[in-house]
């Protein structure tokens, strides 16, 4: 089945946008820049350009010293471009002809890479040696859009330099105009040339030149057919040109072409029937330029998809570090950083302060003006009591100082065992994770870090942040529950919940570190018997003694759940501030980093890439099979 050109470079186009978006997604995982692979600059310089719309064919005339390559190259220009002379010249650098307008759509530097350019300015130029790999360039408005075609070095020179500038014009071409002679069809540096562009598939158009017709029509099939046996060349097309100086500077040399292998037809033709002369241009111009352009390519195309060399060892190369840098996340999430079993719960004279101060404004009316003239009288006598008291015990601390010097003996032990386990971590030789971890302990010193973490620590509104979460948690309970809500709005007293023993954990997940809270004793207490407001009276005789048996009871409960789980919710809040102030000075992104590198070889991009590699794998397999078809059909 042949291959549709269109087809192909949209593959090989979709592959490179897949292999981009794919390396953006690679980053992380740090692997060798795709500048420095072999079958990306395949892709990116030669591939890419020579398979889209402006694509064109690149044609070299090729061959050993004195054998007329100039003469041939001046008969598909059209003109004089190089010069000729009946000794021998010596081409020494190679020149270009390009279409009108292709230096404005292409880059000739990335197309002849090895060259210094150089425009044309006359034919004797190229003959000149100056140490420096020039490549003439000129613009001819006779050269077919598609086609760019070059006169190249001696391939058998004495100066090896020559043999290097034909060596980098032949990896460039698609297409190469062979030019024998009976002379050099043998030469070992010419055999060796063509044996590597016939390793590399290139399109070969043979021209035997200098025969003497027709005594020659009887030696030229045992001369081709020696060189062709051991150079591995099949000429697409074969021509014979006459030994006639005359014609080949007046630009009039006739081309004869051939059929190669000479057991498909007769040769020569009969007389009745002369040979008509072919115009190497306009052969070159009718041959497929898909078809020829896309075997000119197959060896790139090969590469490209190489399971040694190619894209899929880069996907092998990603899925492998994929499954470290898995390995290394797994090995960091599975230990916990710290287990803290002490971490203070917030005083309960706090909590109760912040309920009684949310409670006080949901008072509203003759209520509120009791409670606060109450208030106020409750200060006012129990202030002689909290002098004697003070007098006696000692002047009491704040409790919120109390609570913040607590919790900061807790913080230091968390940091410490934060330490401790980077350490054991970093011993254990993962070699993803053992270099990261080092660098990480040694760029922010212990002392540094506590010295962020106390002066975070003693700039926390901890009154703020404690009266925000009683606000929002009786906020809840009054929206989630209005009946009973009602129900103490009219009984107005509650005693404090109990205190639980609080467990905090420190652990790292694949979105970074974060801190949990564990209830390790249940509150044992209960909310404590209602009773009647200090006005007198009581609750009986005003509610009722079945809705006090019934309804309250089931509402206290609810409420003692939430003010128990308002220690619960304080402490998890303190623990996320410091995992947060860790993750921010001490381990930065290296959980995200080491999960999102794991994950590459799972994600969309990855199964895109892949999927584009087996697109273009069989186009490659269509290419071979068809060159071997071809091949076969050729030596029927």
């Amino acid at each position: 089945m042949a291959v549709d050109f269109e087809a192909c470079a949209t593959s090989v186009s979709l592959l490179a946008r897949a292999v981009e978006s794919l390396d953006g997604r690679c980053r992380e995982a740090h692997l060798a820049p795709l500048a420095d692979r072999n079958w990306y600059a395949l892709l990116s310089r030669k591939l890419l350009p020579q398979l889209t719309d402006q694509s064109f064919l690149i044609v070299a005339v090729v061959g050993g010293t004195n054998i007329g390559k100039s003469v041939v190259f001046n008969h598909l220009a059209g003109f004089k471009a190089s010069a000729t002379s009946p000794l021998a010249s010596g081409t020494r650098h190679p020149t270009v002809l390009i279409p009108p307008g292709f230096r404005d759509t292409h880059d000739l530097a990335t197309i002849f890479p090895g060259f210094v350019l150089r425009d044309w300015a006359g034919p004797e130029e190229p003959l000149l040696e100056a140490g420096v790999d020039w490549l003439f360039v000129r613009e001819c408005a006779e050269t077919p859009r598609n086609l760019l075609i070059l006169d190249t070095p001696d391939v058998d020179s004495d100066a090896r330099v020559n043999w290097a500038r034909a060596d980098n014009i032949r990896r460039s071409a698609d297409v190469l105009i062979a030019v024998l002679t009976q002379q050099k069809y043998n030469d070992a540096a010419v055999k060796e040339f063509f044996r590597h562009a016939s390793l590399e598939e290139k399109s070969i158009l043979l021209v035997f030149n200098q025969c003497l017709l027709p005594e020659d029509e009887q030696f030229w099939p045992l001369w081709v057919g020696t060189f062709c046996g051991e150079t591995g060349i099949q000429p697409q097309i074969l021509y014979l040109a006459p030994n006639d100086r005359r014609a080949a500077e007046s630009l009039s040399l006739p081309f004869l072409e051939r059929t190669w292998p000479v057991d498909l037809l007769p040769q020569p033709p009969l007389p009745d029937h002369p040979d008509t002369p072919r115009s190497l241009m306009a052969d070159l111009t009718a041959l497929r330029f898909g078809e020829i352009k896309l075997r000119s390519l197959s060896g790139s195309l090969r590469q490209l998809v190489d399971r040694e060399t190619g894209v899929p060892t880069w996907l092998d190369e990603i899925r492998q570090r994929s499954s470290q840098f898995q390995r290394a996340a797994e090995l960091l999430t599975a230990h916990k950083l710290a287990n803290v079993s002490d971490w203070p719960a917030v005083p309960g004279t706090l909590l109760v302060s912040e309920i009684r101060q949310w409670w006080s404004t949901q008072r509203k009316g003759w209520t509120a003006r009791v409670h606060d003239s109450y208030n106020m009288l409750s200060r006012a006598v129990m202030a002689p009591i909290r002098m004697v008291r003070d007098r006696v015990s000692g002047e009491s601390r704040d409790p919120l100082a109390l609570y913040r010097e607590r919790e900061w003996e807790a913080v230091l032990s968390t940091l410490e065992r934060v330490y401790e386990k980077l350490e054991w971590l970093a011993e254990l030789g993962n070699e993803l994770l053992k270099p990261r971890l080092t660098h990480l302990l040694t760029g922010v010193s212990r002392a540094e870090l506590i010295q962020r973490v106390r002066k975070a620590h003693e700039t926390v509104a901890l009154d703020e942040e404690l009266r925000t979460l009683v606000e929002s948690e009786m906020a809840a309970f009054a929206e989630g529950s209005p009946e009973f809500f009602k129900l103490f709005s009219r009984l107005d007293t509650l005693a404090a919940a109990a205190r639980p023993a609080i467990t905090v954990i420190l652990a790292i997940t694949g979105v970074g570190l974060v801190g949990d809270v564990v209830l390790t004793t249940a509150a044992t207490s209960t909310l404590g018997h209602l009773t009647a407001d200090v006005v007198g009276g009581t609750v009986a005789a005003s509610v009722g003694e079945s809705m006090i048996s019934q309804g309250v009871s089931q509402g206290a409960g609810m409420l003692q759940s939430r003010l128990r789980n308002l220690h619960h919710r304080f402490a998890a809040r303190r623990a996320a501030w410091l995992a947060q102030l860790l993750k921010d000075h001490l381990l930065g992104t290296l959980p995200e980093e080491l999960q999102n590198a794991s994950l590459i070889a799972d994600s969309p991009e990855f199964s895109a890439a892949r999927s584009c590699v087996e697109s273009v794998t069989r186009t490659v397999t269509q290419l071979t099979a068809s060159s071997v078809v071809q091949t076969a059909d050729n030596r029927q």
